[in-house]
């Protein structure tokens, strides 16, 4: 019942959503889990086709016909098992009336030695494998960015926590400098500059407002939802302090896209190994079982064939050699491509690591500017309401102590979010 009511109870505009629920929800909803899941599945298809190398090709026939062809209408006769000796007649083989053939045929091809289809199968099995571990890189790089778009939501509504709060603090300002002018003791400059000030807090409030709707509609999008009309809100508030934790920041081979590059170069690999094995001979064994009538679907007549088959494609215009060729350079191409994603994936690493540290250092820095403009805001308050500061410097003092906690908000976003990252990178 409290889940219930913290769904549906708060608003019928308002949904509220905890982080515990996004890896459940992405994993349902999520397009491009479902894109990926697609692509494994067609990788999983190829490597089914691959199983022709081992098994065999069967194929059952039907065919009927009418001739008056004198070596069709004698091979019909003979196929059927009913040539007599009149059939021999001259005139009658050069000159015979209409015959009729039915043929039924089973047909089997059953490959024996064919090396480069078994390397072609080893490397559509690397293909669905590098697929599958592709899958689960994309499957945690989403889990990163729906934890990043529901931060933001968290950031969002503090923001407007924050200036709710200064607006609350605004119109009391104001209503204060109301009092001291009616009493004489301000001039009308004065409560025009609070007054105004006041106008800016609502704009940046409304503003706020609209970047709440952004981050909801953003994580509705991330997770395929439909909230047309509603909004998103997290069960969980953003902190405004840090924890800080020692993470690992040595890039792992174990890392599931780059396990997938490596299963794509060695896919690729073994493309070439099948393109240079397509120059030794091939040997099919083939059979067929066939029943003759001159009656549709009869099968008075019978007679089996099997054999095999034992063929080398000497020369084919160079097809082969330019097929080798070009399963060579992507071959090297993939080795490549591999071999720079490595790279790039550890100077991400690296920056990663040390923008880490700089977001920690952003994040003590903003707390100490925030609570010394909270002091000095209180003391000009203070100051203020007894006649000795000035009316600007009061809203400068105030504008300042806003600025700093929404700066704080934002570096405590970006450390947690950086700190993220880097366990992504390193997972």
């Amino acid at each position: 019942m409290f889940l219930f009511f913290s769904y549906y109870g708060f608003s019928q505009d308002t949904l509220m959503i905890s982080k515990s629920d996004l890896s459940s929800l992405i994993e349902k909803n999520n397009l491009q889990v479902k894109i990926a899941q697609k692509n494994i599945e067609s990788a999983k298809a190829d490597y089914i086709q691959s199983k022709a190398v081992f098994f065999p090709n069967i194929n059952v026939s039907h065919t009927g016909i009418s001739t008056t062809n004198p070596l069709m209408a004698f091979g019909s006769k003979l196929n059927q098992e009913i040539l007599t000796a009149s059939d021999f007649n001259p005139a009658l083989l050069n000159d015979p009336a209409k015959t009729q053939n039915f043929a039924t045929k089973v047909e089997i091809q059953q490959p024996i030695i064919n090396v480069d289809g078994f390397y072609g199968r080893q490397a559509a099995k690397a293909k669905m494998e590098a697929f599958h571990l592709q899958s689960e890189r994309t499957k945690e790089y989403l889990e990163l960015e729906v934890s990043k778009a529901y931060m933001q939501l968290q950031l969002a509504y503090k923001a407007v926590s924050v200036l709710e709060k200064a607006n609350e603090t605004g119109k009391a300002n104001l209503k204060l400098v109301e009092n001291y002018f009616k009493q004489g003791l301000l001039q009308k400059t004065d409560l025009l500059n609070v007054q105004v000030r006041v106008n800016e807090i609502t704009n940046q409030l409304q503003y706020a407002k609209s970047n709440v709707q952004n981050a909801s509609d953003y994580l509705a999008f991330i997770l395929n939802e439909d909230t047309q009309g509603k909004t998103y809100k997290p069960t969980e508030l953003l902190d405004n302090k840090i924890a800080i934790e020692e993470l690992q920041v040595n890039l792992s081979e174990n890392r599931k896209d780059i396990q997938a590059y490596s299963k794509s170069s060695e896919a690729y690999s073994f493309m070439l190994k099948s393109s240079k094995m397509n120059f030794l001979p091939r040997l099919n064994a083939f059979g067929s079982y066939e029943m003759y009538d001159k009656t549709i679907f009869g099968t008075s007549a019978s007679g089996y064939l099997v054999g095999a088959q034992l063929s080398w494609n000497v020369f084919d215009g160079f097809k082969s050699i330019g097929k080798y060729e070009k399963a060579k350079a992507e071959s090297l191409k993939a080795e490549a491509e591999k071999e720079q994603y490595k790279k790039q994936s550890q100077l991400e690493l690296n920056k990663t690591n040390r923008q880490l540290k700089d977001a920690e250092n952003k994040v003590n820095l903003s707390q100490l500017a925030f609570e010394q403009s909270q002091e000095a805001y209180r003391i000009r308050q203070n100051r203020f309401a007894q006649g000795l500061e000035k009316t600007t410097d009061l809203l400068q003092s105030e504008t300042q102590m806003i600025q700093k906690e929404l700066e704080l908000l934002q570096a405590v976003f970006e450390y947690n979010f950086t700190k993220q990252y880097l366990q992504f990178l390193t997972k």
